[in-house]
């Protein structure tokens, strides 16, 4: 027992001699020492000089070492010797910090780190002769995380991570400012070296630098395996990716590994192809991450245009799946310029070596989608990627107003503004001089599709929608600027559309009309659906006839009519009931007492609510039917006709009215709870519900406007701004922008309008030398 406690104080005192060797005693020497550029490069070369040689080539083309690696190892190699920290020049930073050790009881020792412009170094000590311990050679690949508090607040420590080849040092200070110098330094030092290249980067630029001598791109590819199929496993990726993992930067939330791992990784999915019963999953997951990591992007190019050049089998069907995956990628995003000058040269090298053949088919095909292809918003469909892989095209279904819809053909990169073309070719509305739009719909939402929006992402962000809502979404076609509803013809298709976008609105409670009038129009409504009115027909639905939030407010108001209180039977003083009951043991009895009558009461309302919606509901449908009786004979134009002279009446009428929450003025009046009208002439204010306007600003005495937050939209007319608060701030700039342009486009005076700048992010500032053709700078 005694020899056991000699021993233990033993080993205690070695580890606490050990313990202050690492952390040392003298205070004086944890200082941080930043050289001049005198001092630094005492032979006259400046630090931003620096040669680099490219990498060789080995005979598989992929364990060929760049000098930035041999010096590494040679590093490694020596700082396994006795160098000491005098045989270091052109030291930049140095100082004490703290440094991750894994597999020691100690997670944090102390090193003296030393800063070079060609590394960074770390050393027992600081005296001369120190050990040193580890080298990170500094590339330009390599990368630099600054402190964050996150982690801060977990050690109590700034910490700093540096990212090189083959290590990973994350460092730590007690101090902010030193742990941003240190960072500030090393990024420096990283930002003056030259460019890294790999083989296969060096070889494209021998490709292209040849591309019009056949032979010696011949002998390129011959003498170079890294270009050419391969079986087997990619231990690293064929372009220059920085060191460092994904988390700091991008999707962390999925899974993510660094860039340099998620490409190896990308080239196994793609030899899974080959064997996979069903690939269409397989290229969804590539061109997702291809989605989430963007700089992975050229790197698939490289990796599908190796796997394509001389196959064993080029026209088997298990190569053809690369060529599949090469077409969806061609459609969905663009690869950059020196990778897509090696696509081209790719693709027309194969049609000339295999012509006439399904490679042939699929360059040709690859070749037109790269001239059209513009950056996807969403991932292809199941469906899109299915077209995609033999080369055809799609189907649309596109819904109009009434029950009525038309299928169109599109492409990858058919655009919204090319199928309202179509449908207006296909309905006979070229010559129309209103302008239509095309619509994200369900039963209770809709908006406009912006007009360069790929159809093809419209439709998979809809069925993702459908999925995640249990709610039916559908593309529709309707008028979007009513610039002249008189010249619209009651017998064209054009009629139908704006006397469904009528009663659209008069359902939502857009149209101000007394109760009378709504239960007209509802007749009307029942006419033109059903006919004369008959006991056997299937009458529909109340809320799709009438404005049913109007109904259950008049409901509500009533029910909420005040009461005369019964007196206090307690006192007549004015005090609060709650001030007669003191406080303690019996307060929380007689709390609970009062919660549960308070609930009761509750229920109670909501019955009576419910009983007196289904009584005044009935009573409204009554009316509406009798109303129906007395339009025998009329006919299904008739009664749309009727309907429109009804809606007409309201002022407003044509406008499209958007929830303003918050309304100011310059001149210091304010409101809440408007409607904001948007028309082809002029923009009003509404109270809900009321059909005169409060304020009306024509176009003419508009002289910006645009967004000034996040939901804020700002208007100048002359010299007052009004600001509304909005959640549709989109929608109402791109509905001033296109009755601009309409406007501008039926005068012909773009000769006459000037425009000038604004430093107001997303705003239209308006110039001109004419008061009343004031417009915007550009149309939508």
């Amino acid at each position: 027992m005694p020899l056991q406690g000699v021993c233990w104080f033993l080993c205690c005192r070695q580890g606490f001699s050990l313990l202050g060797r690492e952390y040392g005693e003298k205070e004086e020497e944890e200082s941080l020492e930043l050289r001049n550029k005198e001092d630094l490069t005492p032979n006259g070369r400046s630090p931003a000089e620096v040669t680099v040689s490219q990498p060789t080539l080995t005979a598989n083309g992929t364990n060929g070492h760049t000098v930035s690696e041999v010096s590494e190892m040679k590093s490694l190699i020596i700082g396994k010797n006795t160098m000491g920290l005098e045989d270091e020049p052109e030291l930049l930073v140095k100082g004490w910090l703290l440094r991750d050790v894994r597999g020691n009881w100690i997670k944090q020792r102390r090193y003296w780190f030393a800063l070079s412009q060609d590394s960074l170094d770390y050393y027992s000590g600081p005296e001369k002769g120190a050990r040193r311990l580890g080298t990170l050679v500094l590339t330009s690949l390599c990368s630099v995380i600054w402190p964050d508090k996150q982690t801060y607040n977990e050690t109590g420590h700034w910490s700093i991570t540096v990212y090189g080849r083959k290590h990973c040092y994350r460092l730590y200070s007690k101090h902010f400012n030193e742990a941003v110098h240190w960072a500030c330094a090393i990024q420096k030092i990283i930002d003056t070296k030259a460019p890294v290249e790999t083989p296969t980067q060096l070889l494209i630029r021998d490709i292209e630098e040849n591309k019009f001598n056949p032979e010696v791109v011949e002998h390129i590819y011959q003498h170079n395996p890294i270009l050419k199929y391969t079986q087997g496993p990619l231990y690293a990726p064929l372009l220059a990716f920085p060191y460092g993992s994904l988390e700091h930067t991008y999707h962390s939330g999925k899974g993510y590994g660094s860039v340099r791992e998620e490409a190896v990784k990308l080239f196994n999915c793609l030899q899974q192809l080959e064997s996979a019963r069903e690939p269409v999953p397989i290229i969804q997951g590539v061109l997702q991450t291809c989605l989430d990591l963007r700089p992975l992007r050229d790197e698939i190019y490289c990796q599908l245009v190796k796997q394509n050049s001389y196959t064993p089998a080029p026209y088997t069907a298990a190569h053809l799946r690369y060529w599949q995956l090469l077409t969806c990628m061609s459609c969905t995003f663009r690869p950059g310029p020196i990778v897509l000058k090696y696509l081209r040269f790719h693709l027309k090298r194969i049609q000339s070596q295999s012509p006439e053949s399904e490679m042939d088919n699929y360059a040709s095909f690859i070749s037109e989608a790269l001239e059209k292809t513009k950056c996807r918003e969403c991932v292809p469909s199941w469906e899109e990627i299915q077209m995609l892989m033999s080369r055809q095209e799609m189907l649309c279904t596109v819904h109009y107003p009434g029950p009525l819809s038309c299928q169109l053909y599109i492409s990858s990169h058919t655009t919204a503004n090319e199928v309202v073309r179509m449908m207006q070719e296909k309905l006979g509305l070229q010559e129309s001089k209103n302008t239509f739009s095309l619509y994200e719909q369900n039963a209770l939402w809709e908006q406009p599709v912006a007009g360069g929006a790929l159809i093809a992402d419209i439709l998979t962000s809809l069925s993702t929608k459908e999925s995640e809502s249990n709610s039916k979404w559908k593309l529709c076609f309707k008028l979007y600027c009513l610039l002249d509803a008189d010249s619209i013809s009651v017998d064209s298709i054009e009629y139908l559309f704006l006397y469904e976008q009528c009663h659209e609105m008069v359902v939502r409670g857009q149209l101000p009309a007394c109760d009378e009038d709504l239960q007209a129009l509802a007749s009307l409504r029942l006419q033109c659906l059903m006919g004369d009115f008959s006991t056997h027909a299937p009458c529909p639905p109340l809320d799709e006839l009438f404005p049913g939030h109007l109904l259950e407010a008049q409901v509500v108001m009533s029910l909420s009519a005040p009461r005369a209180m019964p007196p206090c039977p307690v006192a007549g003083q004015d005090c609060p009931t709650a001030q007669l009951f003191p406080t303690g043991l019996l307060a929380g009895t007689l709390w609970s007492h009062t919660a549960v009558a308070a609930h009761k009461q509750k229920v109670e309302q909501d019955m009576r609510l419910r009983s007196r919606l289904k009584e005044e509901a009935a009573a409204v449908m009554g009316s509406i039917l009798e109303r129906w009786k007395g339009l025998a004979g009329y006919s299904c134009r008739d009664s749309m006709a009727a309907y429109l002279t009804i809606a007409r009446q309201w002022s407003g009428f044509g406008c499209t009215l958007y929830e303003v929450d918050f309304y100011i003025s310059s001149t210091g009046s304010f409101s809440q709870k408007l409607w904001l009208g948007v028309a082809a002439t002029s923009v009003s204010l509404y109270r809900q519900g009321e059909a005169e306007a409060l304020e009306s600003f024509p176009y003419g005495q508009i002289c910006s406007y645009g967004v000034s937050d996040s939901n804020t939209f700002k208007i100048t007319a002359g010299d007052r701004d009004l600001l509304f608060e909005t959640t549709k701030l989109t929608e109402i700039m791109q509905l001033m922008n296109a009755y601009f342009s309409a406007i501008r486009r039926q005068r012909g005076k773009d000769a006459d309008i000037t425009t000038t700048e604004s430093t107001e992010v997303g705003f239209h500032r308006l110039a001109s030398t004419h008061a009343h053709t004031l417009l915007p700078s550009h149309p939508v």
